[in-house]
């Protein structure tokens, strides 16, 4: 067993059973300070106020059950939840700095597609590059991610574009899975674009017949439905294939129109439906009532210069938020949690605490994760940021580039 002693704040405490936040109550949070918390197998074993150890000095820790105790002084540093991030395309070939420039230069995210950039060129690079070496490059952006506090990852396929690069994705997603001690959850995201030498239907039809295969690894089914990409009807059809081999959707809609993919997310029971930059108040009414999370992506809208979404009209609607990375090579090309908690404050205008259970709880809801992770609640996996001394919950997005990771735990054990 393990205890952290002296914690200044404990933040981000959860009653067991609750497994999203939702409207006024995306701005609580339980917050204990002075407090101590136990690991023991991996698992958060329970904590309390330093005050009700015996002998008040934080050595006689007899009041929590165990041996072979190992204690860690918190000097007074915060102790939350590890970060979750439910939308990443992490398993990507390369660099696409050149349309960084285009950006720069004025092109939009329309006109580098149309001109064979953007998701086909990371198509083309991830082709040529071997599966041993896709998985090296890969890992290294999940050891940053672990780095910088993240304890759960979504990871899409979509950059192969044909049965064959998919399946590649897939089986580097599942061993980066095996590999980590972060949670990771696969999402099969084929109809991303349409590949190279395919019809629109043709294509739509390929990713509708591998359906099978892609389930032997994947958790969910992904459609980029959108303006210029893929229809609702193309998605209702490829969320009806993933359904009958046992694929979940998760979804991404609204992010270059009003597309209606909210709609047809809704409808074929999605997990989360992502982007939501351009949303109506058509789309909240969509939402009201369903199990669906709806997922927001400010890291994509800062590096595009695009809308954020309406995350405070959504919670003033009595609907729950998400926040996450999106981390890709074209138009999030950064997995830094914290980044998005701040964008999410600044930006979007949430609260700390709004914010923080976007970026934990209602993330891992979106992952299917919720009842495991996300949240500072006995039981759950002891998935924890330490901080160094000082740290408050409003100092995170605040202070948003200052160095202030401790020691992440991941599993209970610390990562090294």
């Amino acid at each position: 067993m393990t205890i952290i002693k002296n914690i200044g704040e404990l933040v981000g405490i959860v009653p067991a059973g609750v497994l999203r936040k939702q409207g006024a109550e995306m701005a609580e949070t339980g917050v204990l300070k002075d407090a101590w918390l136990a690991i023991e197998d991996g698992k958060i074993a329970g904590f309390g106020k330093m005050a009700d150890l015996v002998g008040h000095d934080g050595d006689d820790l007899s009041v929590i059950p165990g041996s072979d105790r190992e204690s860690i002084d918190a000097e007074g540093g915060l102790v939350m939840p590890a970060f979750c991030d439910s939308h990443t395309h992490i398993v990507y070939a390369g660099s696409r700095d050149g349309e960084f420039l285009d950006k720069i230069n004025g092109l939009s995210y329309e006109e580098i597609a149309a001109r064979g950039g953007g998701i086909l060129n990371s198509s083309d690079l991830l082709h040529e590059t071997s599966e041993d070496e896709l998985y090296e490059q890969s890992m290294a952006r999940v050891r940053e991610m672990m780095g910088k506090g993240t304890g759960a990852i979504e990871i899409k396929s979509g950059y192969g574009l044909n049965p064959a690069d998919e399946l590649k994705m897939l089986r580097v997603i599942c061993r980066i899975k095996e590999s980590v001690p972060a949670l990771v959850r696969v999402t099969f995201l084929g109809a991303h674009a349409v590949g190279r030498g395919y019809t629109h239907e043709g294509y739509v039809q390929a990713m509708v017949d591998m359906m099978p295969q892609a389930a032997e690894y994947a958790d969910f089914v992904d459609v980029f439905c959108d303006e210029g990409f893929f229809t609702v009807e193309d998605t209702d059809r490829l969320l009806e294939a993933g359904a009958a081999c046992g694929l979940r959707p998760k979804i991404h809609a609204n992010e270059l129109d009003v597309s209606g993919g909210v709609q047809v997310g809704v409808k074929n029971g999605a997990l989360s439906v992502d982007h939501l930059e351009r949303t109506t108040d058509v789309e909240i009414e969509v939402l009201r009532g369903s199990e669906t999370m709806p997922t927001m992506l400010p890291g994509s809208s800062f590096f595009l210069g695009i809308p954020f979404g309406r995350a405070k009209e959504f919670i003033g609607a009595g609907l729950g938020v998400a926040l996450a990375s999106d981390y890709n090579p074209g138009s999030s090309p950064s997995g830094d949690m914290r980044f998005v908690m701040a964008l999410g404050c600044i930006r979007m205008r949430l609260t700390p605490v709004q914010a923080l259970n976007a970026v934990t709880l209602n993330s891992a809801y979106a992952m299917g994760l919720s009842d495991i992770t996300g949240s500072i609640t006995p039981g759950k996996r002891a998935d924890l940021l330490l901080t160094r001394p000082g740290w408050t919950l409003t100092k995170l997005p605040y202070l948003y580039q200052t160095p202030f990771l401790r020691k992440v735990f991941l599993n209970g054990q610390p990562l090294e």
